[in-house]
């Protein structure tokens, strides 16, 4: 099918590492794709497309993996970026949120004055496992009264049942799903 070949073609740019980061992990790297101009715009327009002439404010990305392709996604959408960050890494008052990941526990914060309430609101990241990071990004653009038009990952592994965690927080699309 002409529709499978974009995808066949993310897909070969992207190794598994297993035992990484730690024994029984299998890692999705994503560093040969971004590496290669064609399939990086490629991943870039298959993500912010869907969302195209629909007035997105903000698009927000996780660190850190989200910040490459929530940018990329905010300039396709003439959007602004708004990153949500590990725990001290932001200057003025922050809303955190602690949750649970694929391996361990982890906090992730936003500048308090953010998002404006009422904003519609786009998050990527570059994978959903467990879907830990995602919603404690949802939770966290929800306590600044913003609508979240919808939630894109490049890759989403879907034995692991983040999608679960997700359901009606927004409009959850994967391009790239393992």
């Amino acid at each position: 099918m002409l529709h499978d070949e974009p995808i066949k073609a993310l897909e070969r740019r992207i190794i598994d590492v297993e035992n990484f980061p730690k024994p029984g992990i299998v890692f999705k790297d994503i560093t040969p794709l971004l590496a290669d101009p064609a399939s990086l715009a490629l991943a870039v327009e298959m993500m912010a497309n869907p969302y195209r002439g629909q007035r997105i404010d903000l698009v927000v990305g996780a660190e850190s993996r989200g910040f490459i392709f929530g940018t990329a996604v905010a300039q396709a959408l003439s959007a602004g970026f708004v990153p949500v960050r590990k725990p001290g890494k932001l200057p003025r008052a922050v809303e955190g949120v602690d949750y649970a990941l694929e391996y361990g526990n982890d906090r992730l914060e936003l500048h308090s004055d953010a998002i404006k309430p009422g904003s519609r609101v786009v998050l990527i990241d570059d994978l959903l496992a467990t879907g830990g990071t995602m919603a404690a990004c949802c939770e966290l653009v929800g306590k600044q009264g913003a609508e979240i038009v919808g939630i894109t990952v490049l890759v989403e592994l879907k034995s692991l049942g983040g999608y679960a965690k997700l359901a009606g927080l927004g409009k959850f699309r994967s391009v790239l799903a393992y």
